[in-house]
Formats: C-alpha cells, sequence, structure tokens
C-alpha cells in the first residue's frame, strides 16, 4: 500500500470515529453542565490538566522510539524491530511507576491548586483525583505497543479500538448523567470501561504482532541505543516545555482566579479542542508516511510535500481562525446561555495561537518524522519561562487576558524560530520563502477577517438561531471564496489539484 493511500485510510477512519465521538461528547458536555455544573466540569478539566503535567515522566520516549523504528520497518528487519519493541516496554514500565509515585505525592497539594471548590469536600477531591491517576497510570501498560501499527502507517488500528471504547463511555456517563448526577459514578464507569479497552488492546496486538511476545530477543548494542538517548535528551526538553505551555494555563486560572472559571474556559476549549481534532487526523495521518519518505526520497521532494502540507494547515487554520473569532461567543450564549460567555479579547487571544500552532504543527511533525529533535531543544525551554512568568504576572492585574497573553507571546518565538531550524537541518537550504509565505498567508486572513466583521454587525444584531446559522452560511462561503480567488494560481494549489484529478502518481 502506498503512502498517500495509507493516509487516505487513516483520515478516513480517522474522520469517522472523531466527528462520532464529537458528537457524543458535545452531548455529553451539554448533560454533564446541566446535570453538575461549572465548578465540577473546572474539577475534570484541571485534573486532566495535572494528570498531562504527570506525562512528562515519559520524557519523550514515545516520540523517539516511533522515529526509531521507521527505517527497520522500511527495511523489514524484524529482529531490530523486537529489539526496539522490548527496549519501549522496558521504558514504559518504568514510567507508569514514576507517574504513580509522582501523581501520589501531589495529594496533599490538591487544596493549593483549587480555589473555591463550592460544596465539593476535599475528600471527594483526592478521590476524584485518583480515579484519574488510575486511568493515566494503566494507559503506559499497552500505549507503547500502538508505536508499531502506527509507524506502519497503521494508525487507524489505534483509532478504531479508542472510537469503540469513547461511544461506549460517553453513552454510559450521559445515561449516569441524566438519571443519577452523580460524579463519583460518572468518572467510575469511564475508568472501567476504559480498562477493558486496554485489555483488549492488549491482547489484539500481541495477536497481530507475535513478535512482541517472542523471548529470543536480542539486546540493542551500545551504537544502536546512543541516537535513542540523544533524541530522548533533547525531547525532554521540548516535553518540559509543552506542559508548561499547553497544560499550565488552567493551573494558573484555578489557583489565581478560580475553579468555576476553568469550567467557562473549558466550554470554548472544548470546541476549539473538537475542530482541532477534526483538522489533525489529516495532518497527523501523515507523520508515519514523512518518516517513509524522508527515509525513501529525495530533499527536493520532501521539500516540495513540505510547501504543499503547509498550504493546507493555511487554508484549514486561516479559515478555522476566522470563523472562531466570529462565531465562538455567539454559540455559547445560544448553546448554555450568555452566563457563559468570556471576555472577546481572551477569544481574541487564544486563536492567535491557535492560528500560530497551525502553522508550527507542519514544522514540528515533518521535524518529528526528519528526528530533528537537538537542534530547537532550548527554544522550549525559553517558552516555558516566558510563559509561566508573563501568565502568573499579568494574571494579577489584568486577570485571564494575561495568561493568555503569556501563551500568544511564547508561540511567537516558537513560531518564528522552529522553521529556520527544519529549513536549516532538512532541507539544508534559506528560510526566507517559508517567512514571505507568512506573511502573504497572515495578510489575506487578516483582510478576510475585517470583512468577515463588517457582515457579522449586520448580520448578527440580534443573537439567535437563524441569524446565526446564516452567519455559518456566509462566513464558510465568503472565506472560501477567498482563499479559492487569492491563492488559486499558487504551485501547492494546483498540485493539490492534480492529485484529486489523481493526475499525480499513487506512490507519492
Amino acid at each position: 500500500m502506498s503512502r498517500i493511500e495509507f493516509a487516505k485510510k487513516n483520515i478516513t477512519y480517522g474522520y469517522i470515529g472523531t466527528v462520532l465521538n464529537l458528537i457524543l461528547k458535545f452531548v455529553s458536555r451539554t448533560v454533564f453542565i446541566y446535570a453538575l455544573g461549572a465548578t465540577y466540569l473546572g474539577v475534570n478539566g484541571l485534573y486532566t490538566n495535572i494528570l498531562s503535567v504527570l506525562s512528562f515522566a515519559e520524557l519523550g520516549i514515545g516520540t523517539a522510539m516511533n522515529y526509531s523504528l521507521y527505517k527497520p520497518i522500511a527495511e523489514g528487519d524484524k529482529e531490530k524491530i523486537k529489539s526496539l519493541m522490548n527496549l519501549y516496554k522496558t521504558a514504559y514500565r518504568w514510567i507508569a511507576g514514576i507517574v504513580a509515585i509522582l501523581g501520589l505525592a501531589i495529594i496533599p497539594f490538591l487544596q493549593f491548586v483549587i480555589k473555591d471548590p463550592g460544596n465539593i469536600s476535599n475528600t471527594e477531591l483526592v478521590l476524584y483525583y485518583l480515579i484519574f491517576l488510575f486511568n493515566t497510570v494503566t494507559s503506559y501498560f499497552v500505549s507503547y505497543k500502538y508505536s508499531l501499527a502506527n509507524a506502519e502507517q497503521k494508525n487507524y488500528i489505534q483509532t478504531n479500538i479508542r472510537t469503540v471504547s469513547t461511544v461506549m463511555v460517553v453513552l454510559t456517563q450521559i445515561v449516569v448523567l441524566l438519571f443519577l448526577q452523580n460524579f463519583l459514578i460518572y468518572l467510575l464507569v469511564g475508568a472501567f470501561i476504559e480498562l477493558l479497552e486496554k485489555v483488549y488492546a492488549n491482547f489484539y496486538l500481541n495477536k497481530k504482532y507475535p513478535m512482541l511476545l517472542e523471548k529470543n530477543v536480542r539486546e540493542l548494542e551500545s551504537q544502536e541505543v546512543e541516537p535513542i538517548k540523544t533524541n530522548i535528551k533533547a525531547l525532554i526538553f521540548h516535553k518540559i516545555g509543552e506542559i508548561s505551555v499547553y497544560q499550565s494555563d488552567n493551573i494558573v486560572i484555578s489557583s489565581f482566579i478560580n475553579i468555576t472559571v476553568v469550567g467557562l474556559v473549558s466550554n470554548y476549549n472544548l470546541l476549539i479542542s473538537s475542530v482541532t481534532q477534526l483538522i489533525n487526523i489529516i495532518f497527523n495521518s501523515l507523520i508515519s508516511s514523512f518518516g517513509n519518505l524522508i527515509a525513501t526520497e529525495s530533499i527536493e521532494k520532501q521539500l516540495r510535500l513540505f510547501k504543499v502540507y503547509r498550504f493546507v494547515a493555511f487554508w484549514i487554520f486561516g479559515f478555522s481562525s476566522i470563523a472562531f473569532i466570529t462565531l465562538l461567543s455567539p454559540f455559547v450564549e445560544l448553546w448554555i446561555g450568555s452566563e457563559m460567555v468570556i471576555n472577546q479579547m481572551v477569544i481574541y487571544l487564544i486563536i492567535i495561537d491557535f492560528y500560530a500552532r497551525g502553522h508550527r504543527i507542519v514544522v514540528n511533525n515533518f521535524k518529528i518524522a526528519a528526528g530533528v529533535f537537538d537542534a530547537d531543544k532550548y527554544v522550549a525551554i525559553v517558552q516555558a519561562v516566558v510563559n509561566l512568568v508573563i501568565s502568573i504576572i499579568l494574571v494579577q492585574y489584568i486577570g485571564l487576558v494575561g495568561i493568555y497573553v503569556g501563551t500568544v507571546i511564547q508561540g511567537l518565538i516558537a513560531t518564528g524560530i522552529k522553521p529556520f531550524i527544519v529549513y536549516k537541518n532538512v532541507f539544508n537550504q534559506s528560510v526566507k520563502e517559508y517567512y514571505v509565505d507568512s506573511a502573504v498567508y497572515l495578510i489575506i486572513m487578516a483582510l478576510t477577517l475585517l470583512l468577515i466583521e463588517v457582515i457579522k454587525s449586520q448580520l448578527l444584531s440580534t443573537v439567535n438561531w437563524v441569524n446565526f446559522v446564516s452567519l455559518v452560511v456566509v462566513v464558510t462561503v465568503v472565506v472560501n471564496a477567498i482563499f479559492f480567488i487569492l491563492l488559486r494560481k499558487r504551485s501547492e494549489f494546483k498540485y493539490l489539484k492534480n492529485i484529486i484529478l489523481k493526475k499525480e502518481g499513487a506512490s507519492n
């Protein structure tokens, strides 16, 4: 099966699963808000972030190991694959133990990061947290096995198993919310079903890859382990940066404002992350294909496909950013009430970061596929420091806006530096063209947004479902029409047109 065929299969199953999951989660969130309220929603979001912080213990081992598997899989080197997977298994068992110990050690400090928990007792907060911790720790005993399927460009295996599990979890939890309105039972049924999923996944992957159970596994030699260690050392820095930036906002909000605001923000994050999941199916499904591309094709072809990849990212993230800025607050007001709407300036900042991340996902995914981890490791630390310092200082003066100012500033640092690193280390070319394209894309998006804002002021003078749906249609048509008119002559657009019309070979 070619790279394009694998990508199509991964994307197709990814969309089916994600759309189904998002519909159910949206329904579940709506029921959750009315059944339990914003405070419990804030606890749910906060604990998710705390456990994501504890994933620091993973140290980027998964990313390094996935990269290490691309070449032996392409060459059919079964013995090397077995050795790598055995190393991976040992590492993840250690990680599970470390996360469990660190997770338990945090319990005495929970009361200091949860401000104004309402009528939720400290005992309840600890019990809820332990369930979250159990879910996280048990995941490490099976997640490493998915790396073999993913490195073979068969991401759809993990997608399909997760889809079935998520559907079962969400449907069961909705029933609990409707009839029992009990957060503890809500968490317990989810944890039980997810445990069954892990048991099944372990059985299925062992059967599909019997080599995982073979005992005659040679130990990797020092020269084989050394590049993995080098990548892991670099990825430690990336992991610190990632956690400090994207898992700390809710903790800062809970500590300096209150836990209820975490719940309000989480509604917006649900909508944005839902769309992001749909978008990322396209981009993340291609990482393993790019790994194969880089291992087998010329730099010229790699650069050509990178530009196409990035062009698609601009179109999708540019359109989504304009739609979010225009539609998020009206939708939240219609969905769950005007009291759940947050400051529009906060939304602007969140979407600026969303747009910048859209460009970074292209750079980061190509960098991961190429195994370039060491060159920008200190950038991640700079991002982390800038984000935390600015957010903690400004939240005390301008509240929620200050937290997201820090998020935007750190993101712009990475958005400016990482393309230079990729062009230098992967393509061995000047990055000037990338920055020029960035400016062109930004100008197109800004002008389009101005036009949409003018249209919005006319169409949405009164917030109701009829006006909102009309605005959705207008935004969709106008934004994409403008993008088409202004970008249709670019080589990237022509390449995609040829792919769609099947003028390019399927092996691309």
